[in-house]
């Protein structure tokens, strides 16, 4: 990046081409010398626009949940890649696991790109995306407990969804963006994710449900990390990173989970037609 002509000393940051341009590395060293006032000072690490100071790495505003990020992108994709070579077409529930898997590699997307670089853009897809995948786990929870024996009855529940979608969006994009709606809204979508997979869980007792009670429940766990507020380790580790570093593994388990519950109910299907 060349010299800023405010201040020609910021000429050490990204290029403009990385998305940082001299006005945005000018706040990102004053951020810096603010905080280091406050430490020597005595007083609390202060946070700016809600958000605790990261050290940037290369042109990652946020490394460490940039990178995390990433990587749950790279272990769904892998598991999806294990799903359909694994889980035949014909599985009652490929096509919804599959447009799960998309919709949820979206959202890692864009969780990796805000994280690199947190625009007011940026911001909206990440959060956008990330209800959409709340949104869908219901729906994909519904098509397996009730929509196997009532098709027209999940229909209904998929136009109902996609309208609280479109009502969310809307209402952040066009009346305000509101952090505390945003936080509420999922939670609340996220409990009832929660207490109907639990439920569903509880009373089949399939071999495989246990991995699908387990993601539920260390999803739950892992969320209280969001409760702690604490400056980032070293600077790049903070709690939010650590969330989004313990639901690695968790992805790879619920992909395993749905190719062993398709595989289970091809089989289930196969017999089914045998009888008859």
């Amino acid at each position: 990046m060349s010299g800023c002509p405010a201040c020609p000393q910021h000429s050490s940051g990204p290029p403009a081409t990385q998305g940082w341009t001299c006005r945005d590395d000018c706040k990102y060293e004053c951020m810096w010398l603010t905080v280091r006032l406050y430490v020597q000072g005595g007083h609390r690490v202060p946070q700016f626009h809600g958000k605790w100071p990261f050290w940037r790495f290369l042109f990652f505003q946020e490394p460490a949940s940039a990178f995390a990020s990433f990587l749950n992108g790279l272990a769904g994709f892998v598991m999806l890649l294990r799903y359909k070579a694994t889980v035949p077409p014909a599985s009652p529930m490929y096509p919804t696991c599959v447009a799960f898997a998309w919709v949820s590699l979206n959202a890692w997307f864009w969780s990796t790109v805000f994280h690199t670089r947190d625009t007011a853009v940026t911001e909206k897809l990440d959060y956008f995306c990330a209800s959409a995948v709340i949104l869908h786990s219901v729906y994909l929870c519904g098509v397996r407990t009730l929509g196997l024996q009532r098709p027209a009855l999940i229909s209904i529940l998929r136009a109902f969804l996609l309208l609280i979608l479109a009502a969310h969006i809307s209402y952040l994009t066009l009346v305000r963006f509101d952090y505390g709606y945003n936080m509420a809204a999922n939670a609340a979508i996220g409990l009832l994710n929660v207490a109907w997979w639990l439920r569903w869980c509880a009373r089949t007792r399939l071999p495989h449900g246990w991995k699908c009670a387990a993601v539920v429940l260390l999803l739950q766990a892992l969320a209280l990390l969001e409760l702690l507020d604490f400056p980032p380790f070293f600077w790049v580790l903070d709690a939010h990173a650590l969330w989004h570093i313990g639901t690695i593994p968790l992805n790879v388990l619920f992909y395993s989970f749905l190719t062993d519950d398709s595989l289970y109910l091809l089989k289930a299907k196969a017999e089914l037609c045998k009888v008859d």
